[in-house]
């Protein structure tokens, strides 16, 4: 294969967690299309036409729902498709899941998704290992491919991430988020807002575990990126009573 693969978490892949399951078939009646190839009953929120979520939604419906873990990368000369998926399995089989506590919608940079609160060290620490571990699996970023992340736009902090990983929102510049948008002009952004706001109404607030590497690929470019393989994670230490207690308040 000559495209492009990514390791993403998409909740309720390879999940047991009906909270997972629910926010993925709502996320992808949103997007109108499911990753893994299945139907995906493209939903309207009210006031809202087909067309009007799909204009708005182009680039995350090409992705499908999903959140980076380790960014789209070309195979490094050597590496195959096998040897990749052998590692996502044996790193799975290693390290355990963690949470997405009490989802919030957000607005990045002009585009809308779903975050955890601020207690996400666990999902943090997890990101961060991935990043690391599967590196030795990317192809040296193209001058071309650099140059479309616009250097010049980013910090230092953010240009010495992109030299040493070929992506610049990593380890202590990442943030977890499961995307819903593209980038939205300010003028409809309070619109946009109110309709997202509705839509994942049943899930702010919510926590969701991240319990499963999800390795996804793009065919060629502009392909959309299909669900390859699900590894699920070993299950979470188990917890102490009131820290339990703490998770079910925050999954109100």
């Amino acid at each position: 294969m000559t495209g492009r693969f990514a390791i993403y978490a998409v909740p309720g892949a390879g999940s047991a967690s009906a909270d997972s399951a629910a926010l993925r078939e709502r996320a992808e009646q949103w997007l109108g299309r499911s990753a893994a190839g299945q139907p995906a009953a493209p939903g309207i929120p009210a006031g809202w036409t087909r067309e009007a979520v799909d204009a708005i939604t182009a680039s995350a419906r090409r992705y499908g729902f999903h959140a980076t873990l380790k960014a789209p990368f070309r195979l490094a000369p050597g590496c195959t498709p096998a040897q990749l998926g052998a590692a996502a399995a044996r790193f799975a089989a290693c390290h355990a899941g963690a949470l997405a506590p009490r989802l919030s919608l957000a607005r990045l940079g002009g585009f809308y998704a779903l975050v955890p609160g601020a207690d996400a060290a666990e999902l943090q620490a997890l990101a961060d290992e991935v990043v690391m571990s599967f590196d030795r699996f990317r192809a040296p970023a193209t001058a071309a491919e650099t140059a479309r992340r616009d250097p010049a736009s980013l910090s230092p902090r953010q240009r010495e991430l992109l030299t040493a990983w070929g992506y610049p929102y990593v380890l202590d510049e990442f943030r977890f988020h499961l995307t819903l948008t593209d980038r939205i002009r300010p003028d409809r952004q309070p619109a946009v807002e109110h309709a997202l706001s509705n839509w994942f109404a049943g899930f702010i607030g919510r926590t969701v575990p991240v319990d499963a590497l999800a390795l996804c690929t793009e065919a060629e470019p502009g392909a959309p990126f299909a669900l390859h393989a699900v590894y699920p994670l070993r299950p979470r230490p188990a917890v102490r009573t009131a820290d339990r207690t703490a998770e079910s308040e925050g999954a109100r």
